[in-house]
């Protein structure tokens, strides 16, 4: 007999309860559950996502982050360059190529500057081409920040960077770093929220909404607009809301004899997390159903309930952030 049947043997269904429920609750469930019946209370001392006091008072208590892949670039939308436009289709001078690495780039490459038209707007005079007119109404709401520059010329690395501060995995992510330092104050949803519109991850891959060396209950948890909104949240066919009610009674009990025999703390923090997962059966579909928006509201989104876009996705983003006064980061 080979030591790891030997080992197997000896494994308990509680065994396979802590190894297999440390996925579901790290990947679709990021957040705990407090306090209201008919959930069964999770302990305060084990709530890694109660609410914290930052260091200084900030007015945010919502952030909906949007990075559009494969928009046009800032030099077509915020950020004009005259003198690019002056010297364009001209051979790039020598100081800007010497000791520089560039993607798909070799022998000498000419410059081109933006075919758009720019025009100042605001108080302030913060610069848009006409490829976003709806925008210049809006420009003294707006803060464009014009100094970001970076070494990464591959879309994967630099993403990472962008996200997580580092073009290398491994990084804690932006929603993963806020959710980690202030908690949030929703008992029935996420503290961070992830929508895909494309159907295809980032570049950086689920690191960019990921946790790192974090603990995996900050990660982001992604919800869709088609099919189930929550991955493994949904009853297998067969089981009702009763049924389910006392499977989690089950294997709470289960997990609080074993989190009394091993005194691991995370024994308790997947009990929380199976009983969130139990509350997001009914408030997430609430709120992912843009169906129930006057037509009004669709027509200023342009949203299409029942599709996948982007449209639809900021329009989630909106819906996710009005229940309450609660902290949350969804990423678009």
């Amino acid at each position: 007999m080979t030591p790891q049947i030997e080992r197997l043997q000896h494994l308990t269904r509680r065994h396979f309860f802590r190894e297999t429920g440390a996925g579901l609750g790290g990947i679709a469930l990021a957040s705990m559950l407090a306090k209201d019946a008919p959930a069964a209370p999770a302990s305060k001392s084990v709530d890694p996502l109660a609410p914290k006091k930052a260091h200084f008072d900030g007015k945010a208590k919502r952030v909906i982050y949007l990075h559009m892949t494969g928009s046009p670039p800032h030099l077509d939308l915020f950020d004009y360059k005259p003198e690019l436009v002056k010297h364009n289709d001209e051979n790039c001078p020598d100081e800007y190529l010497k000791g520089k690495r560039f993607a798909f780039t070799s022998g000498v490459p000419k410059l081109l500057g933006t075919k758009r038209t720019f025009s100042q707007h605001g108080k302030d005079g913060v610069w848009m081409s006409d490829a976003i007119p709806h925008l210049h109404s809006v420009a003294d709401d707006m803060c464009v920040i014009r100094s970001m520059n970076t070494d990464q010329f591959n879309h994967a690395p630099a993403e990472l960077l962008l996200y997580t501060g580092s073009p290398r995995s491994g990084r804690p992510s932006l929603g993963s770093w806020v959710t980690y330092g202030l908690g949030t104050e929703n008992e029935n949803l996420p503290g961070f929220v992830v929508l895909i519109s494309s159907g295809v991850q980032p570049n950086g891959g689920k690191n960019s909404f990921g946790t790192g060396f974090l603990p995996s209950v900050y990660q982001g948890v992604q919800c869709r607009s088609q099919g189930d909104p929550v991955l493994y949240a949904s009853d297998p066919e067969g089981m009702d809301r009763e049924m389910r009610r006392l499977s989690l009674d089950a294997l709470r009990d289960l997990n609080e004899q074993q989190a009394k025999e091993l005194g691991h703390p995370e024994t308790a923090t997947r009990i929380a997390q199976y009983e969130l997962a139990f509350r997001m059966q009914m408030s997430v579909p609430e709120v992912m159903d843009i169906a129930k928006e006057s037509q009004a509201v669709l027509d200023d989104y342009g949203a299409k309930p029942g599709t996948s876009s982007l449209a639809n996705n900021c329009l989630l983003a909106r819906r996710l952030m009005a229940p309450g006064p609660a902290r949350t980061f969804a990423m678009v």
